[in-house]
């Protein structure tokens, strides 16, 4: 537990900065005259998301009731209306599926086991999930990319099998601009792709070959995320439409698995390179059983709504995440994951956010309709928005674009904004045009090779061709951030931050917002991609 001798020393601080606080001004803010971020109030709103009390903010506890009931409660007190119906929640029925670690890998005459040699899953609900003699085959990257002239499954039947693919994408591998985006990740590139493209190529397991730099994180990444309890969301066939198995296998096991099929992994990954490359069978199979406990319960997105005047059938969506991790039993005692700048730094936000809005609609109101969106289950597989994304509140056709906020920067302001992805749609000048405003200069991701474009809410939402932007400030702008707090218990609130960062992007949001809300624009993608391809189909 945190050290509550502190707190009121922090009450204290609070108390005498929030007079100079309210109105601090950003840099040039005097560009945006008519926005004011009320500071005292969103340390307020950090604080108390961040607090013990709130443990963590972890789906289906105690701290997600908590929670969502603060931020309903703010929404309701600023004037917004809720987003579904009479509700400002929407049930996210889900299911926390672990995963029995006793298990093996049988492979010829090779046995691997769990969490040191291979890691598997599924998203199945109905029970155990077997391989029985599963042919292996080597399907490269185990892409399907049109717009790229690239197809690592032309020609070859994989139903029922399972399938070994490289992690990241061609272009990474080779750095060359010219293949794929180079360095800079695809969404080709991330794993959670890899089974998408297999479950409809109808496999029955995917294996991931590990490496460190093309995946962006050690093994014991892999093994922490994927052996433990993972939520998804549960359909009525009890996700039997999904890919039964989902792995990964160290690069060392790989070798074994190639060696005993008289193939080198090391010349296998060239030849995945190359023009000629067809699909190989391993002429081996696989057998292995995943067992799972599974517990079926029900979280809750929180959704609120200022509509339209002229067309409120077109919305703008706003939104952060509002869990973390919560709160885990160690033989130390219970560890809080408070995760205040992921992500009680975009919740409170989202909360300034309306209210600025709401505050100019009752003045001269909006033409197009803005949704506030919390997403539950962010930080397990973007559950929340992975439903929202479905439409059943809003259609995605309906939804002009998305601004979407995880983890923001608490220190001072800065002289820039980091963009994620490049030439990815029109809603980069808006960026651009905003930012000018302030002065500041719009800086690339400086990890393009993360990939971090396809890794939070929004992306759910890209995929059905909704334009998004991603405002992320994750240790760029405090270095020791991600090496000590990140997803770390340490994520702490401090009533020392001086949130000039926060107030510089929420105005810097508001002034998107208010723009998209009073045009006719429906911003296009630029890059070709499934999610341009989509966006044509909804907007004729």
């Amino acid at each position: 537990m945190k050290i509550n001798l502190l707190y009121p020393v922090m009450l204290l601080v609070i108390l005498s900065l929030s007079s100079c606080l309210k109105s601090s001004p950003s840099v040039n803010s005097n560009t945006l005259a008519d926005v004011t971020v009320d500071l005292a109030k969103v340390h307020q709103d950090i604080k108390v998301l961040a607090s013990d009390k709130f443990a963590g903010r972890g789906p289906l506890t105690h701290g997600e009731k908590l929670t969502i009931s603060y931020l309903a409660t703010q929404y309701q007190s600023i004037g917004l209306m809720p987003g579904n119906q009479k509700s400002f929640y929407q049930p996210v029925p889900m299911a926390r599926v672990t995963p029995d670690q006793s298990m093996q890998l049988i492979i010829g005459d090779n046995t691997f086991n769990a969490g040191s040699d291979f890691t598997a899953r599924t998203q199945q609900v109905g029970g155990s999930v077997s391989l029985e003699n599963s042919e292996l085959v080597f399907v490269g990257y185990g892409i399907n990319a049109p717009e790229y002239q690239w197809d690592d499954y032309a020609n070859v039947d994989v139903k029922g099998k399972t399938v070994v693919v490289l992690v990241n994408d061609p272009g990474f591998a080779t750095q060359n601009d010219m293949l794929f985006t180079g360095n800079a990740m695809t969404y080709y590139g991330r794993w959670s792709y890899k089974y998408e493209e297999a479950a409809r190529q109808g496999a029955k397991a995917v294996f991931i070959i590990h490496q460190t730099a093309p995946a962006a994180y050690p093994w014991s990444v892999v093994e922490s995320s994927n052996s433990g309890s993972r939520y998804t969301l549960v359909d009525s066939d009890k996700n039997i439409n999904k890919l039964p198995i989902m792995g990964w296998i160290q690069h060392d096991v790989a070798k074994k698995i190639f060696a005993a099929a008289g193939m080198s992994v090391n010349e296998m990954q060239k030849y995945a390179l190359s023009e000629d490359f067809k699909a190989v069978s391993l002429g081996e199979s696989a057998n292995l059983t995943v067992k799972s406990n599974i517990k079926n319960a029900e979280s809750n997105n929180v959704v609120a709504k200022i509509t339209g005047s002229v067309r409120p059938n077109e919305y703008i969506v706003i939104s952060a995440h509002w869990d973390h991790f919560g709160t885990k039993q160690t033989e130390n005692g219970p560890k809080i994951y408070n995760g205040a700048i992921d992500n009680a730094t975009g919740t409170a936000a989202t909360i300034e956010i309306a209210r600025i809005l709401m505050a100019r609609h009752k003045t001269k109101p909006f033409e197009r309709s803005i949704l506030f969106v919390n997403f539950t289950a962010e930080e397990t597989g973007m559950i929340g928005s992975e439903l929202f994304a479905l439409g059943t509140i809003v259609p995605t056709k309906s939804m002009v674009a998305m601004l979407n906020i995880d983890g923001m920067n608490a220190l001072d302001a800065v002289d820039y904004i980091l963009q994620y992805g490049n030439g990815m749609s029109e809603m980069e000048n808006y960026l651009a045009a905003s930012a000018a405003k302030q002065q500041r200069k719009v800086k690339m991701d400086p990890r393009p090779q993360n990939g971090l474009f396809f890794r939070s809410d929004h992306f759910s939402l890209a995929k059905q061709g909704v334009p998004s932007l991603l405002f992320m400030s994750l240790g760029d702008t405090d270095p020791e951030y991600i090496s000590h707090r990140y997803h770390k218990e340490e994520d702490d609130y401090s009533a020392a931050w001086s949130l000039g960062g926060v107030e510089q992007d929420i105005n810097l949001i508001v002034d998107i917002a208010s723009k998209l809300a009073n045009s006719s624009d429906w911003p296009r993608w630029l890059a070709d991609s499934d999610f341009k391809t989509r966006r044509k189909q909804d907007i004729k």
